[in-house]
């Protein structure tokens, strides 16, 4: 009996990773979150699959859950979305495995940071430009944040800098992000992204506070703050350089 925790991607049902649909497809108890992950995704179940919805409960009742199946000896599959090692909370879930002696795995999903830069069509990381992305949140009702990651701190790299869970503080990030940014830096608030209601507002830090204001937009959002969202490439990388050789490629066609 394992546990899977799987990444079932930022909301488009096809973009569960292959080893994560296979393993969906085929376990006989799936625990997913039910406000977060696609219903799509489900309707391809085994028919005799117990579908649990954790979107209400607590630690203690989904641990008794995977207890259960752990004593009958099936295999579950905790489903969560986008990828489980950012903001997934499952470090909790694994501590309570780890003391019961429940195996389980981890399969890596589509972080909705990587699908907002799709549907923007940007590469975060342009040579010259910005090669340091900082993925955060900003304090709320939530855990604290740690007192070297404030964003005062993080700010100070001027790296492009993607917010979870903080869209209801989007007047802070952009009264704190100013000073280092400048007011006219690129913003984009990016709300269920891959989800067929999907929307993206674009902006600038002096503006979209008002820009947002008639979506109403209270959750599921990424705010992403930087250059790179504008900018015009100022050079290539080196990777294809025919002028830049490296292991796998040189100029003089030696071994």
């Amino acid at each position: 009996m394992t546990v899977h925790f799987i990444g079932a991607g930022p909301g488009a049902s096809d973009l569960i990773t292959l080893r994560g649909y296979n393993l969906l497809l085929n376990c006989p108890v799936v625990l997913y979150a039910g406000s977060l992950v696609p219903v799509d995704l489900l309707k391809h179940v085994r028919p005799d699959t117990k579908l649990i919805d954790t979107a209400s409960l607590s630690l203690p009742q989904i641990i008794e859950y995977i207890e259960q199946a752990h004593q009958a000896g099936f295999d579950v599959v905790r489903l969560h979305s986008g990828d489980p090692s950012i903001y997934g909370a499952i470090a909790e879930q694994i501590s309570e495995l780890k003391k019961r002696h429940i195996p389980f795995n981890i399969v890596p999903g589509v972080s909705s940071f990587a699908a907002a830069a799709a549907v923007l069509e940007r590469e975060l990381t342009l040579p010259a430009i910005s090669q340091t992305v900082i993925l955060t949140r900003v304090e709320g009702k939530a855990s604290p944040m740690p007192k070297n990651e404030s964003l005062e701190n993080l700010a100070a790299a001027r790296a492009t800098m993607i917010f979870y869970l903080s869209i209801r503080r989007l007047r802070y990030i952009v009264r704190t992000l100013i000073p280092f940014y400048g007011p006219k830096c690129p913003v984009a608030v990016c709300y269920r992204i891959s989800w067929p209601d999907q929307l993206i507002v674009r902006g600038e830090l002096q503006d979209i506070v008002e820009k947002t204001k008639p979506f109403s937009i209270t959750r599921t959002a990424l705010v992403i703050v930087g250059t790179v969202l504008t900018a015009e490439l100022l050079q290539n990388s080196h990777l294809y350089d025919p002028e830049y050789e490296h292991i796998f490629r040189n100029k003089t066609g030696q071994d």
